[in-house]
């Protein structure tokens, strides 16, 4: 049966408060499925202000800058539980937050992984990008396995609790990267990061790339994007 997905689009919002309504979600998603009722899949995309988030399995050696600088420079940070180690969040970013109970859709994370991915992929093929896999990278890079030419475009990252997914994706449009220089992003120390408008030389509208990816959303996950019933 055809999913239904509720999409808000949370404009720019704290970190925290982002994190929090995806708790709310995913609580109240583990609420109906023990009770045995219909659950609900949700979509957030959302801009950050300025903020690190560090992972399960990240290490602090990869961030390149102490606390009492960020403090000066108003760049938040979170130890957050997601998989992942160290990225950046900020404005002209686009951040997805999917909070699906895969049970409806099929219970692999690692499909589920790919999938986002390939939302990506066919998002940036729109814009003459070959966006690809990197192997053992989760996200999506331009031209992987070409040494010194290897950037990341997106970066992913999610948490999975009896199959209910939270956190996600984060595609740089158009962010000022030079924020991605105080950290080791994704603990790889080789590749670079990019954006689209880097790549395409070109202002790119944050609502046309949105609109994007929620039809590639609906095509990959076989799915129907709606406004979500609850508003946050």
């Amino acid at each position: 049966m055809r999913q239904v997905i509720q999409f808000q689009d949370l404009g720019l919002l704290e970190y925290r408060a982002a994190w929090d309504l995806q708790e709310q979600y995913l609580q109240a998603t583990l609420a109906r499925k023990a009770a045995g009722e219909p659950t609900s899949h949700h979509l957030l995309l959302v801009e950050h202000p300025p903020v690190y988030t560090l992972g399960k399995s990240g290490k602090m050696e990869h961030v390149l800058i102490d606390r009492q600088e960020m403090e000066e420079r108003q760049i938040g940070f979170y130890q957050s539980n997601r998989g992942g180690d160290i990225t950046y969040h900020g404005p002209g970013q686009i951040v997805g937050y999917p909070i699906f109970d895969l049970e409806c859709f099929y219970t692999d994370i690692g499909r589920y992984l790919r999938s986002l991915e390939e939302v990506i992929i066919r998002t940036l093929s729109a814009y003459g990008l070959q966006g690809q896999r990197s192997s053992g990278e989760t996200g999506v890079w331009l031209e992987p396995e070409v040494p010194q030419k290897a950037r990341k475009i997106c970066a992913m990252g999610v948490r999975c609790s009896r199959w209910v997914t939270m956190h996600g994706f984060a595609l740089n449009v158009h962010p000022d990267l030079s924020y991605f220089d105080n950290i080791i992003p994704c603990g790889i120390a080789n590749k670079s990061v990019t954006s689209l408008q880097r790549e395409t030389g070109r202002a790119l509208s944050m609502q046309e790339v949105k609109q994007r990816l929620l039809t590639n959303f609906e095509q990959v996950f076989d799915s129907t994007i709606m406004p979500a019933i609850e508003a946050r």
